[in-house]
């Protein structure tokens, strides 16, 4: 039997059903049935920029090239990750991050 996982936006709601272990949350999550939108989908635009918590376990770490989009995009927020970028591995909450542009 293949892992499951929820994914929860907290008051934005629940994703429904459950997604399978490694899955690639911007190819699961569309418009339909995900408040969190995705832009280029390949991890450099930041529209998908959110709190992410793992709940009663880990997420791989971001690579590099995440690591440095993050850095710019959101240097101060320490659970911030690329959406687009994350592969099941936890039940997850994902609350998104709204970039202000000065």
């Amino acid at each position: 039997m293949t892992e499951t996982y929820e994914v929860d936006f907290g008051a934005l709601g629940k994703v429904e059903g459950r997604l399978p272990h490694g899955a690639c949350l911007s190819e699961v999550l569309t418009i339909e049935n995900s408040p969190l939108l995705f832009g280029c989908r390949t991890g450099i635009c930041g529209t998908c920029i959110a709190r992410v918590d793992a709940k009663g376990g880990t997420l791989p770490p971001p690579t590099e090239d995440e690591k440095d989009v993050l850095s710019l995009l959101c240097p101060n927020e320490p659970k911030a990750r690329l959406a687009c970028q994350i592969k099941l591995s936890a039940d997850l909450t994902i609350e998104p991050i709204k970039l202000t542009r000065d």
